[in-house]
C-alpha cells in the first residue's frame, strides 16, 4: 500500500501480501475546516510549462506552492486533502456521539466512548505503566525458552507483532475456504533490507533505531547503560530475523508465499516456537494444515531463538509491547515512538493532533459502526449510482480491449473475458454491516478499549479458519481514502471515503471524473490481470489459465515496464525498483487507458460535445481528452518530504507520484495526439510499453 496506512490506491495484500477531563470533545478547538479540492483544479496548473516536455509540471506545477506540507504530515496531495476532510467529518460525528451519552451497547455509545477515552490524556498519564504491567510481568516471568510459545501467543492476541504472525486467509488454491497461515514478522524497521544495506543513510537509520530502542527501554525502567546494551542486542536479534525473511519483491509473487504444510511438519522444523502448542493457546480452531508463507524464515527461527539470550528476548518483547501501545501510554512513550517513526523515518517535524489520531484509532477499531454514520451523511445514492455506471463502462472497455489485442490467442482471450465477467463490484460500504455487540467499550479506559478491540479482531479472524469464505466482507472501512482489488475474491472495492471530490465531483465534467476516479476504477480492475492477479482465475483460485505462448508474450510486455520504470530516478541517486512496482505500474497504465476508452464510448453515445465558447469555464475550453489527462495527472499532484520519498521507494510497490504521471502518459499515443506532441519529445518517446 502506498504511503500512510490510510492513503494509497493499492492492490489487496496477498494475505499472510492497517476526551480530556476538563473538556468534552465537542468543546475542543478544531483546525480550520478543510475544503475538498475540486475535480478540475486550474490553480494547480503551470500553463507556462510545455505539456509535451513535462506534463506533471503543466498539470501540477503550482500545487506545491499552493499546498505546503502541514507540519504533521510527510506529504500533501489530493489523497491527504480528502483524508483531512474525512477526518474532520468523522471528528464531528464522534464529538456528537461522545456528548450524547447513548445507551450502553449501542453503536453511538461504542464510538463515542472509544473516542472520549482516547482523548483523555490526563487519565492515561495518571495510570502510567499500570495498563501494560500484567504483560510486562509475564515477560519478566519468562524463565525458559520452552515458555516462549505461550508468551508469543499472549502478545499476538493483543496485536503485538513479535517473531511471527498467525491468522486466517483465503486458500489460494481453493477460494471457497478459509485456512490458517503463519508468516514472518517481528521487525521494527520497515522491511528486511533496512537491516542489511550498507550505504551511509541506511547505517544512520539503524543507529537511530538502536537509539530509539534504548530510549523505550529506559522509559520502561532500565538504566541507561543496560538499555543501551540491550538495544544493540535486540538489533542483532532483529537482524537475524531479517536475514531469514523474504524480501519485498519476492513477496509479490503468490507462488512464493503459498506453501501448505502439516502442523506437525512445521512443529518439527521449528521446535522453538512449538507450533502445535501455540495454535492451541492463541485460540485457533483445531487445524492439521496451514500455509507457511515463508518456510526459510521458520527454518531459521529456532536457531535465532536458541542463539539469543533470555535477557535479550525479554527486552525485545518489552520494547515491541511498548511501541505497539505507545499512544495509550504516558506521553513520553508516544513522543518517542513518533520521534523515530515519524520524524526520523518520514521526515515529519510534528506529531498529528491527538484528536486526529483518536479519530483514526476509532475508525480502525470500530470502522463499520463509525462507517454507518459517515455513509448516512456523506455518501448518497447518487454517488453510488454514478460510480457503478462508471465501473460498468470501464469493465465494458476492458472486454473490448481483451477482444482487440493481437498478442493473445482466442483460447486465453475467452478465459480472460470469463474472469472479467466474474469480477464483483463493491461500492461505498458493505451490504451487511459487521456486529460489534461482543466488543466491550468502556468510558475512560483508553488502553483497555484498544486491547479489547485488538483481541476482538484477532478472535474474529481466527474464527474464520475452516469455514466457508464470506464474500460480502470488506478489508477497508467506509471512510477510507483508498481502493483495492482482491485476487482471491476477484472483486474491486471502492469505499465511500474516496468517492468524494476531487476523485468524484458531481460538478466536474465526465472527462475530468473519468480521469480522476475512472482511472482509479480502471487501475483496480487491471490488477486482476497484472503479473500477480493474472495468476488467479475468475473464481479466485491460484490457477494457470494461460497458454505457454501467451504467457511468454505477457511476460515480454511486463518486462518492458520493468525496464522502463527502472530508469526513472525517484530521489537523489535512488532509482525506482521496476520489479517491486511492476503490478502498480501495470495497473496505472492499464487503468488510464481503460478509463479513456470508456469516456470515449460514453461521449460517442451522448453525441459530440458542445464547442467551446468564450463564456465557458477553463475546463470546458479543453477538449474531453485534454480534460481527461489533466484529471488523471492531478490525481498525483503532490508535495512530499525527501525522507518519505526515500522510505517509499525502498518499500512501496507504487512509483513516486510524478513518475506515475510520466510513465503512463509516455506509453499513451492518445496523450501525444491530445496535446499535439511530436514523436521524440520528452512526453512522446519513440518506444512505448503496453500490457493492457
Amino acid at each position: 500500500m502506498r504511503r500512510f496506512l490510510f492513503l494509497a490506491i493499492c492492490s489487496a495484500l496477498f494475505a499472510a501480501n492497517f476526551t480530556c477531563l476538563a473538556q468534552t470533545p465537542a468543546a475542543r478547538p478544531v483546525a480550520k475546516q478543510i475544503a475538498p479540492i475540486p475535480g478540475y483544479d486550474p490553480t494547480a496548473m503551470d500553463t507556462s510549462a510545455d505539456p509535451c516536455v513535462d506534463f506533471y509540471q503543466y498539470a501540477c506545477g503550482n500545487f506545491a506552492k499552493l499546498h505546503p506540507i502541514p507540519p504533521d504530515m510527510p506529504e500533501f496531495d489530493e489523497f491527504v486533502n480528502l483524508y483531512e476532510f474525512n477526518t474532520q467529518a468523522l471528528h464531528n460525528i464522534l464529538a456528537q456521539a461522545a456528548a450524547a451519552h447513548a445507551a450502553v451497547g449501542t453503536d453511538e455509545q461504542k464510538i463515542g466512548d472509544y473516542y472520549s477515552a482516547c482523548m483523555d490524556t490526563d487519565a492515561i498519564q495518571q495510570r502510567g505503566l499500570a495498563p501494560i504491567q500484567p504483560a510486562l510481568d509475564r515477560i519478566a516471568a519468562l524463565k525458559s525458552k520452552s515458555e516462549l510459545p505461550a508468551l508469543i501467543a499472549y502478545l499476538n492476541k493483543m496485536g503485538v507483532g513479535v517473531f511471527f504472525d498467525y491468522g486466517s486467509m483465503q486458500d489460494f488454491k481453493d477460494a471457497t475456504r478459509e485456512i490458517a497461515y503463519i508468516d514472518q514478522s517481528g521487525l521494527g524497521l520497515p522491511e528486511k533490507d533496512y537491516y542489511l544495506r550498507t550505504d551511509a543513510k541506511s547505517v544512520e537509520t539503524r543507529q537511530q533505531y538502536v537509539t530509539h530502542l534504548a530510549k523505550m527501554l529506559q522509559l520502561l525502567g532500565d538504566s541507561q547503560s543496560a538499555a543501551q546494551a540491550q538495544a544493540q542486542q535486540v538489533m542483532d536479534l532483529e537482524t537475524a530475523l531479517a536475514k531469514a525473511s523474504q524480501g519485498v519483491v519476492e513477496r509479490r509473487d503468490p507462488q512464493k508465499i503459498y506453501h501448505m504444510e502439516t502442523l506437525a511438519a512445521l512443529a518439527a522444523s521449528a521446535p522453538a516456537i512449538d507450533a502445535t502448542k501455540y495454535v492451541q493457546l492463541i485460540g485457533s480452531p483445531s487445524i492439521e494444515q496451514l500455509n507457511v508463507i515463508s518456510p526459510e524464515f521458520f527454518a531459521a527461527i529456532s536457531r535465532t531463538i536458541d542463539d539469543t539470550s533470555l535477557d535479550t528476548i525479554r527486552a525485545y518483547l518489552r520494547v515491541h509491547l511498548a511501541d505497539s501501545f505507545s499512544m495509550d501510554l504516558p506521553t513520553a512513550f508516544d513522543d518517542e515512538h513518533f520521534n523515530f517513526y515519524g520524524r526520523e523515518l518520514e521526515g515529519t517535524p510534528q506529531e498529528q493532533a491527538r484528536w486526529k489520531r483518536c479519530v483514526h484509532s476509532t475508525d480502525a477499531s470500530l470502522g463499520e459502526d463509525l462507517g454507518k454514520f459517515y455513509v448516512a451523511e456523506y455518501f448518497g445514492p447518487g454517488q453510488k449510482a454514478a460510480t457503478l455506471q462508471m465501473v460498468h463502462d470501464i469493465e465494458a472497455a476492458m472486454g473490448r480491449d481483451i477482444r482487440q489485442i493481437d498478442w493473445m490467442s482466442p483460447e486465453t482471450k475467452a478465459k480472460a473475458e470469463a474472469k472479467l465477467h466474474e469480477v464483483a463490484d463493491k461500492i461505498g460500504y458493505p451490504d451487511k454491516w459487521r456486529s460489534y455487540a461482543k466488543l466491550d467499550i468502556q468510558p475512560g479506559d483508553a488502553f483497555g478499549n484498544a486491547a479489547r478491540s485488538r483481541a476482538f479482531e484477532t478472535a474474529y479472524e481466527l474464527n474464520k479458519i475452516g469455514k466457508p469464505v464470506n464474500r460480502n466482507e470488506w478489508e477497508m472501512t467506509p471512510p477510507t481514502v483508498n481502493a483495492y482489488y482482491d485476487p482471491s475474491m476477484n472483486d474491486i472495492n471502492f469505499p465511500a471515503g474516496i468517492l468524494q471530490p476531487a476523485f468524484y465531483d458531481k460538478d466536474a465534467s465526465d472527462a475530468t471524473n473519468y480521469g480522476h476516479i475512472g482511472a482509479v476504477v480502471g487501475h483496480e480492475l487491471t490488477h486482476g490481470f497484472d503479473d500477480q492477479g493474472s495468476q488467479f482465475d475468475g473464481k479466485g483460485n491460484l490457477h494457470n489459465w494461460w497458454t505457454p505462448q501467451d504467457k511468454k508474450s505477457f511476460d515480454r510486455r511486463t518486462d518492458c515496464l520493468v525496464n522502463e520504470y527502472s530508469q526513472f530516478t525517484a530521489v537523489d541517486n535512488l532509482k525506482v525498483n521496476g520489479k517491486l512496482t511492476l503490478g502498480e505500474n501495470t495497473a496505472d497504465n492499464g487503468g488510464a487507458r481503460l478509463a479513456l476508452m470508456a469516456l470515449m464510448a460514453r461521449e460517442a453515445m451522448s453525441g459530440t460535445p458542445v464547442p467551446a465558447t468564450p463564456e465557458q469555464s477553463s475546463e470546458q475550453k479543453l477538449t474531453p481528452q485534454q480534460q481527461f489527462f489533466i484529471g488523471y495527472a492531478q490525481n498525483w499532484c503532490s508535495n512530499m518530504r525527501p525522507a518519505m520519498t526515500r522510505m517509499l521507494v525502498q518499500t512501496d510497490p507504487h512509483s513516486p507520484d510524478p513518475i506515475r504521471v510520466k510513465g503512463v502518459l509516455d506509453n499513451m499515443p492518445e496523450f501525444a495526439k491530445a496535446f499535439g506532441c511530436r514523436t521524440g519529445q520528452p512526453m512522446a518517446p519513440a518506444n512505448a510499453c503496453r500490457v493492457w
